[in-house]
């Protein structure tokens, strides 16, 4: 019996209820979201990425703007990707209100304020009802996953990806944790799950790690983890989700290492020091601060050893169509090859089934 094989048969007699799906390729197969093309429940993406589900080849799915044409087509692949998928999938966009949107006015969906707009304007109660209204909304499309609430603290007013489109709830953490608990618990009471980010913090930092290279060694603070060391202590997170944030001080010495790639802020801080047993989902693993960096095989299994649960690609740089293969086959040939990868799998399998668990029992 290979190690591999002993590692599935003690997490068949540790976790009974979930060793029915515990194959290697299945446990790899939930840590993979992915964007697509289409946006009809019968294009031919929608269908095969349905198949994918269906298959245990994929864990769930990432809208973009592009995805979204009308409020009854975005239903109508929900409804696809639910029926087809072994376990519940995530289904996840994001909806923060302002400039981040996925369902805009114009397809009839109801539009919100920005973070700051609304904690200027509404107390933390006023806006857990503001938030439980958009969250009724996305959860009756289909959704299982918002990524949201921005954790981030607007300590640099001229930050180009959160000050510039007001996704912060402001500049005092302890203000940033009450706004933030208030958007999770509205969704919640929806029946979702969300994504605090962006883990270690992005509030201070002076470029876009969606163009590429961050580096935050000057500009980051440590009050930047105060919303998470709050809401993890309230046991309100379900998920974290990491950016691409290089810090000299956590990257091995490399001078190149983002958060996401980063077993010192991952395992270390987020685990280690704040105390988080949950799932860490990566921001864009396509963004241009890991794209320039890092080929498709690096990014996974640094991702993965630096204690990333969920990687999500939103196969936009170039589009493939079997994009969460390539993942996949990533995945199992590094577990085949080093039972230390393999025991990783293992353990992301198991947060990621927990939360999913979460999913048939609305505001469990």
């Amino acid at each position: 019996m290979t190690l591999f094989s002993r590692l599935l048969l003690l997490f068949a007699v540790m976790f009974p209820s979930l060793a029915a799906a515990a194959t290697l390729e299945e446990m790899a197969g939930q840590m993979i979201v992915v964007g697509f093309e289409g946006a009809k429940a019968d294009d031919e993406s929608v269908v095969a990425l349905a198949q994918e589900l269906a298959e245990g080849r994929l864990g769930g799915v990432m809208y973009l703007r592009k995805n979204v044409t009308s409020l009854a087509d975005v239903r109508a692949m929900n409804d696809l990707f639910q029926d087809a998928a072994q376990e519940p999938p995530f289904i996840t966009l994001d909806q923060e209100g302002g400039a981040v949107e996925r369902l805009t006015q114009a397809i009839g969906f109801a539009e919100l304020p920005n973070a700051k707009s609304i904690a200027a304007g509404y107390s933390p109660e006023e806006a857990e009802k503001i938030y439980a209204g958009m969250a009724g909304d996305v959860a009756a499309l289909g959704f299982t996953v918002n990524f949201g609430p921005v954790a981030d603290i607007e300590l640099n007013p001229e930050n180009q990806v959160i000050a510039r489109y007001g996704r912060a709830f402001g500049s005092d953490p302890a203000v940033v944790a009450e706004y933030d608990a208030a958007f999770i618990r509205a969704h919640h009471q929806a029946g979702l799950l969300t994504a605090l980010k962006h883990f270690p913090g992005h509030g201070s930092s002076t470029a876009d790690s969606h163009e590429g290279f961050v580096d935050i060694t000057q500009s980051w603070q440590e009050s930047e983890l105060d919303p998470y060391r709050e809401l993890i202590g309230q046991r309100l997170v379900d998920m974290v989700m990491v950016g691409h944030l290089y810090h000299a001080a956590y990257a091995n010495g490399d001078g190149k290492t983002p958060s996401s790639l980063s077993a010192r802020w991952i395992d270390g801080v987020l685990r280690g020091e704040l105390g988080f047993s949950g799932v860490v989902i990566s921001d864009d693993l396509e963004m241009g601060a890991i794209r320039e960096h890092f080929s498709p095989e690096e990014t996974v299994t640094k991702a993965v050893r630096a204690g990333v649960d969920v990687l999500l690609f939103s196969n936009t740089a170039k589009y493939h169509a079997g994009l969460n293969r390539e993942i996949l086959d990533i995945l199992v040939r590094e577990a085949e090859a080093d039972p230390a990868f393999a025991d990783r799998i293992v353990q992301s399998y198991e947060r990621i089934m927990a939360l999913k668990q979460r999913l048939l029992r609305p505001g469990a």
